[in-house]
């Protein structure tokens, strides 16, 4: 498909979350305020991993990597979103809008590697004590972190190759606060149907493997931890609850849309905004909160 035909659309139209024009000043004040919090809760922990000596463990260093993400996951999408909502005309360029698209899918492909990285750290943590120095070096923290980058580099890139070849050449109006390929696909001027089930099946695979990897090896954690002694037991329990809980967090709205997408809008609207603003929200409260080494770093952070 020639380049001529994908610009007959430069832009799409966002309707958002509401019309309410007093609905939106008040999700305005709402959203700049979570995303006021999670830049800051975020940079935070980064900056409390760096700082603390007692922090310098292959846990935190993915922890730490692991807000820098969220972060910018939420970047990508909800600073648009805000000031949308101070906007009659909610627009987005043809480029800007595959922008979105490539990074959403490249920071939440490598988010998804990690997870299951950081569930391999505590494996080696909780069921090779012995050998863990050893097995989790700088190096390999190092490398593991470089290989979720590539995997969500490859991820989003496998579906920008399809997308940015569409024809775009009239509807231009996408249900929601951000483009995302289920959306956007459906407006290409073509019977989508085979295709929006092929992108979805390419995110799908990303996400569901991640998700069996991840349950596999938390049921054998957990299952080793009733072997342990009651402290240690206690200890690995509290980590590997805070690690579920974020997972659990992450990837049931992310299945919810791309594996088993559902046909109620909202619901959709409502999921896109639990994992691209509540989840990186949440994420720093759980592990500051169910964590005793971040705890004690952030009281040593306040008396400074």
């Amino acid at each position: 498909m020639d380049v001529e035909n994908q610009s007959i659309v430069s832009e799409f139209v966002f309707l958002g979350l509401c019309q309410s024009w007093d609905v939106q000043i008040l999700l305005f004040v709402i959203f700049l305020m979570l995303y006021l919090i999670i830049v800051f809760g975020n940079i935070v922990i980064v900056i409390l991993i760096i700082t603390d000596p007692r922090l310098h463990s292959p846990m935190y260093f993915f922890l730490a990597n692991l807000s820098f993400v969220d972060m910018w996951l939420s970047s990508v999408t909800t600073p648009k979103m805000v000031t949308d909502f101070l906007r009659e005309s909610k627009t987005i360029s043809f480029g800007g809008c595959m922008c979105q698209i490539l990074f959403v899918h490249f920071i939440a492909g490598g988010e998804m590697v990690l997870l299951v990285i950081m569930a391999y750290d505590r494996y080696v943590a909780i069921c090779k004590p012995l050998h863990y120095s050893t097995i989790m070096n700088l190096q390999k923290c190092i490398g593991l972190v470089m290989a979720s980058w590539i995997a969500g580099f490859l991820h989003a890139m496998s579906q920008m190759a399809v997308i940015v070849q569409l024809p775009f050449c009239g509807p231009k109006e996408i249900d929601s606060f951000f483009c995302d390929i289920p959306l956007v696909v459906k407006l290409a001027c073509m019977d989508s149907y085979n295709l929006d089930i092929l992108m979805n099946a390419d995110s799908g695979v990303v996400a569901v493997t991640c998700f069996i990897l991840l349950l596999i090896s938390y049921t054998y954690i957990l299952l080793t931890v009733r072997k342990s002694s009651k402290t240690g037991a206690s200890k690995a329990l509290s980590t590997c609850t805070a690690h579920i809980t974020v997972v659990v967090l992450f990837f049931v709205p992310c299945i919810f849309i791309y594996v088993w997408p559902l046909s109620n809008t909202w619901v959709d609207k409502f999921l896109a905004v639990f994992y691209s603003v509540i989840t990186p929200l949440l994420n720093p409260a759980i592990y500051t909160l169910r964590n005793k080494e971040m705890k004690n770093a952030m009281k040593k952070f306040r008396n400074c």
